[in-house]
């Protein structure tokens, strides 16, 4: 009969259609928690582990890292125990039968000297216990450089291929973690050395300008002098102090603002000054001495040289997720093409920490937030850079 309906063809279609609905549903549910299936679930505990061990690996390979990475390691490979041994000692220990402890080393030295993995069986692995599990090892090389700094060791009942691979990636992962720990030791070292060559490059031609100001004042104006020398104490503390090589924009302005006072003290009325800063990029952290050294070069560089009175501008504008900060001078400008080879290193000594500061800007944050530089002769010149606001494992002090 047409336009009837077939009842048994009818139920199967919606039982079919009923059962995929709850397909759905279900397979929503489970993305909503995060898994899929079991492999899903191993997947992201394995990373989390990952990522708990590379918190401590981060301090390089030290007994303490190896002693609390090594618990997550542990979890990762599934053997019995994991040590983690140096050339000379065996930094860590963790699981089981740790009276194997003193022979790691001899059991490690064929890796160590071969850079490869090595798989040791109950002929090597001798134990006085007869309840003692572990009867066998596999131990991969963790590598610097190309150079075999430590040995990774999973103990076990009985070598297995699988534990053998997994060891060795393992091993790899780690080796990858503490060149991180090495690069980022070695940009810190770097960072120090730069702030140091930039005291030393400031230091003398400031110090020299400033006592010659403050003197030509003490019997004039004494008031005017004494102030000008706290100012004069306050500054080279803030130049010369200890601490890490990053602060707030607002303590950087700070001493900008005496670094001024004593150049007006020096050039009287022919220095004008404008201050155009948005309050909400104060708290914003950045290099230590990255926006003074940038204001004396517009000083000594861009404005001494000119006749009658110079401006400088000092901006900084709230831009989204960055900071910008800029230096602008009226004075008498350069060559675009010596500015590019002061930022190539090639005469950094020709203007006061013009490299340093971009130099310690792209170390810091990436090449794309080194310096711009705007200038031509005549047309004085504008020095501006960028600073994320919030810029993971960056803060003042630290």
């Amino acid at each position: 009969m047409t336009g009837s309906i077939h009842w048994p063809t009818a139920v199967v279609v919606a039982g079919t259609m009923l059962l995929l609905w709850l397909a759905v549903v279900l397979l929503r549910r489970s993305r909503r928690r995060g898994f899929l299936s079991a492999v899903d679930r191993a997947t992201y505990a394995t990373l989390h582990t990952a990522s708990l061990a590379s918190q401590h690996l981060g301090e390089g390979l030290t007994p303490e890292a190896a002693e609390r990475a090594g618990r997550h390691l542990l979890s990762i490979l599934g053997a019995r125990a994991v040590s983690i041994s140096d050339p000379g000692s065996v930094l860590s220990w963790t699981g089981v039968g740790e009276h194997h402890r003193s022979t790691a080393l001899a059991l490690g030295e064929q890796t160590r000297a071969t850079g490869r993995t090595v798989v040791n069986s109950s002929d090597d692995v001798t134990c006085s216990e007869p309840d003692c599990p572990l009867r066998s090892t596999v131990t991969a090389p963790l590598v610097m450089d190309d150079l075999v700094v430590g040995t990774l060791t999973a103990w076990t009942e009985q070598p297995s291929p699988g534990l053998a691979r997994a060891t060795e990636e393992v091993a790899a992962w780690v080796s990858s973690q503490l060149a991180l720990a090495e690069l980022a030791r070695t940009r810190t070292r770097v960072m120090e050395a730069e702030l140091r060559a930039l005291r030393a490059q400031i230091s003398p031609h400031f110090i020299y300008n400033s006592l010659a100001a403050i003197a030509s004042f003490v019997r004039t104006d004494p008031d005017r002098a004494r102030e000008l020398l706290i100012d004069f104490a306050d500054f080279t503390r803030y130049a010369l102090r200890s601490g890490g090589p990053f602060t707030t924009l607002a303590e950087e302005l700070r001493n900008v603002e005496r670094y001024l006072v004593l150049e007006q003290a020096r050039f009287g009325d022919r220095l004008q000054i404008s201050l155009l800063i948005a309050p909400e990029v104060l708290p914003v952290t950045l290099p230590y001495l990255a926006v003074q050294p940038l204001v004396e070069n517009a000083v000594r560089h861009g404005l001494a040289a000119k006749e009658g009175v110079g401006h400088l501008t000092i901006t900084a504008s709230d831009r989204g997720s960055d900071a910008e900060i800029s230096i602008e001078d009226d004075g008498v400008g350069t060559d675009p093409e010596r500015v590019r080879h002061i930022l190539d290193g090639a005469h950094a000594s020709d203007s006061v920490g013009l490299g340093n500061v971009d130099a310690r800007l792209r170390q810091v944050y990436g090449d794309d937030f080194g310096l711009v530089v705007e200038t031509a002769p005549g047309a004085g010149t504008r020095v501006s850079f960028r600073v994320p606001k919030f810029a993971p494992g960056i803060h003042a002090g630290s």
